[in-house]
């Protein structure tokens, strides 16, 4: 699969085959995904490969708290989680709230999930005495995630970046023996999916690029 065809059809799969993803292919697909960059090349980061049931079911029950508060402000017409405006449903109203089987079966249902978590210390955040929340730090492990989904693609599995567990970062911590200096930065639950993408929907260059200014002229492909 050419990589222009992999970066157009990498779409998030949340529902998989019961088709198992074997160790070795694993392995492939986080060998070509480890050359993704980091800040000053620190290489912090740390995935752990889960496969039991037992912590797939607790690491599903760690997304519902997150999920709840998701569902509540969608119904609500808010965006949700936007770190600069509060839910405006109550925290009782966010408690009472069902939380859809689509945000726990992908963790349940896909032969492999990957936690992937990152040493703060190893981080460059040169956005951190910024007054907003900090995005810079970031850098040092998406690339790395998102290239564990281009080269699972190419190779005919999928996944998605879930982050709703780590609003409970201290209890995935725990579930996995992992040092409190550790960030949880995503689960990423990885198979076959049901059904292959083939065409995604995404803004054209000209409306989210422009010339010289955030008000310039836009740039035609």
């Amino acid at each position: 699969m050419q990589l222009s065809e992999v970066m157009r059809t990498t779409a998030a799969i949340r529902e998989f085959t019961d088709d198992p993803l074997p160790d070795d292919v694993l392995a492939g697909i986080l060998d070509l995904a480890r050359f993704a960059p980091s800040g000053g090349n620190r290489q912090g980061v740390r995935i752990v490969a889960v496969r039991d049931r037992a912590t797939r079911v607790r690491l599903a029950e760690l997304n519902k708290p997150a999920t709840r508060r998701y569902v509540a402000q969608s119904k609500a017409g808010e965006g949700p989680w936007n770190p600069l405006t509060p839910p405006g449903p109550s925290a009782e109203e966010i408690a009472d709230t069902p939380v859809p089987p689509a945000f726990t079966e992908p963790v349940l249902k896909a032969p492999v999930v990957l936690v992937v978590l990152v040493d703060q210390g190893t981080l460059a955040a040169t956005d951190q005495d910024l007054d907003r929340v900090g995005l810079v730090g970031g850098a040092s492990v998406y690339p790395l995630i998102w290239n564990i989904l281009l080269a699972a693609r190419a190779e005919g599995y999928g996944g998605v970046i879930t982050t709703m567990a780590t609003a409970q970062e201290p209890a995935v911590l725990e579930l996995l023996g992992a040092p409190s200096e550790y960030a949880v930065a995503a689960v990423v639950p990885l198979g076959r999916p049901v059904r292959q993408p083939t065409r995604l929907k995404r803004r054209t260059v000209a409306e989210f690029v422009t010339r010289e200014r955030f008000d310039g002229e836009p740039l035609q492909a």
